[in-house]
This record gives structure tokens, C-alpha cells and sequence, in this order.
């Protein structure tokens, strides 16, 4: 079985596009947990990954992101990719500034000093004013915006989100899955985002992927306007759809 190749800088990803995976796989001892995964992903591209609990989207992510070297297969990714994770991963010695500063360096992630350009990033993501809170000064909500504002501080051109706002309530997710729309409206990462929610992959993304035992079992487009209400009609029959395919009874 053949290793997975180095992963290229941006100007090297075939075609331009931010991922291109060709056969990929990766298995855990005698447990295969992903299966001969083909997928490209364009510029600016939102991506839903969706699919039953152990089907192997975060594992999918996780090669994406590089934390992951053991895959088979050909993968290929833009430049270094931002990830933000269910847990916020906020060191709790740090502020909120210097967590999004982390890892700055002058020059990198546009103009300002390393300090600046972490408080702008907070400003964006509607925590200007709280840049020298500790996270245990924050809510669940606000450390979540955040681990969003040290992802986008250096302008990744890949995003990826593992189910960034299950741990948060209800209200509080309606505001961050608006917030995450904004920001990719603004700044255009391709974004791939797990998520278990299907109405959450249809408020955001433009395609939507099932994982099935560890292969593509469905890939579509989902071209509707934003911002887009839940009870649009057709966004009511693609959620009714989606759930049958993962074996989900609408009714209950």
C-alpha cells in the first residue's frame, strides 16, 4: 500500500485548487477507516461533510490538516490550513489577543505588528474591547470567536471546521453559524466543515458531502441565496433528502 505524498505548497496543488486527494485511505491497525477517497476542492469553495458517527469525517479532516501522516494515496493541500476544532484549544495562561497572536510574526498575515493584526481579527469577529480577557472570562461563545479570530488572522486559503458549535446552545449557534458566513464571505477560504447538523450544512455550504463507511457515498451542489431562511422550500427538501440518505426518519 502506497504512502500518501508530501503535501505541496499552494502555488504547487495541481490545477488550483486547495485540496486534491486522489485514493486516499487510512487505516488504524486492521481497521480501515477511510477508503480510496477521491475529492477536489476549489478556491473560495464551502464544503459540508456529513455522515454518521465513526464514518470517518474528522479522519478526513485530520489529513487535511496535516495532523495525520499516516494516510495512503495522494494528498495535496494549499498552503498550511487553520483549524478550528469543537474545543476552542485556548491556552488559559494567554489573553484573548495573545492567543490569536500566537505563532504571528512581523510580516506575516498582512500589515501591523503581530498585536495589531490579532486585535483587528477580535474586532471582526465582535469581541473588540475584550482583547486582554482570559478565557475563563469569556463564554463558551466567545472563546469559540476566538479560535475563529487565530484561524483567519493569517488569511489561511483553506479553513476547516470540526463541528466548531455543538458545544454551544441553541441561540449562541444561530449567531456563531451567522458570524462563520460573514467571515467567509468576507475573507473566501475554502472551507471544510464536519458537522452532524443537516440543517446547519445547508444554511452554509455550497456542497454538500456523505461519508459512508469511509468512502464518498453522495456529493452534491447546494446553490441557494444567502442569507437563507431554514423554512425555504428547498431547503426544507434537500434537509428531508439528506436525512433519508443517512438513514434518518424526518418525522422524528
Amino acid at each position: 500500500m502506497s504512502v500518501a505524498t508530501q503535501r505541496p505548497a499552494a502555488a504547487e496543488t495541481e490545477a488550483g485548487l486547495v485540496v486534491r486527494l486522489r485514493g486516499a485511505g487510512r487505516a488504524f491497525g486492521p481497521t480501515q477507516v477511510l477508503r480510496e477517497i477521491d475529492l477536489d476542492v476549489a478556491p473560495g469553495e464551502f464544503v459540508a461533510l456529513l455522515g454518521r458517527s465513526g464514518c470517518g469525517k474528522t479522519t478526513l479532516l485530520r489529513l487535511l490538516a496535516g495532523l495525520d501522516d499516516g494516510a495512503t494515496g495522494d494528498l495535496q493541500t494549499g498552503r498550511a490550513p487553520a483549524v478550528v476544532f469543537q474545543d476552542p484549544r485556548l491556552l488559559p495562561w494567554r489573553s484573548a489577543v495573545a492567543n490569536v497572536a500566537l505563532g504571528l510574526r512581523d510580516g506575516e498575515g498582512g500589515d501591523g505588528s503581530p498585536r495589531q493584526r490579532a486585535a483587528a481579527a477580535l474586532a471582526e469577529v465582535g469581541l473588540a474591547g475584550r482583547e486582554e480577557a482570559w478565557p475563563r472570562q469569556l463564554s463558551g461563545g466567545q472563546r469559540q470567536r476566538v479560535a475563529l479570530a487565530r484561524a483567519l488572522v493569517r488569511e489561511p486559503d483553506l479553513l476547516l471546521l470540526d463541528e466548531p458549535f455543538s458545544a454551544l446552545d441553541a441561540l449562541t449557534r444561530v449567531s456563531a453559524q451567522a458570524l462563520v458566513r460573514r467571515l467567509w464571505e468576507l475573507h473566501r477560504p475554502a472551507v471544510v466543515m464536519v458537522t452532524h447538523d443537516v440543517e446547519e450544512a445547508l444554511l452554509l455550504a455550497d456542497r454538500l458531502i456523505l461519508i459512508e463507511d469511509g468512502r464518498i457515498a453522495h456529493d452534491e451542489r447546494f446553490e441557494l441565496p444567502r442569507p437563507r431562511r431554514r423554512d425555504h422550500p428547498e431547503l426544507v427538501a434537500r434537509r428531508s433528502d439528506l436525512l433519508r440518505r443517512l438513514g434518518v426518519d424526518d418525522a422524528e
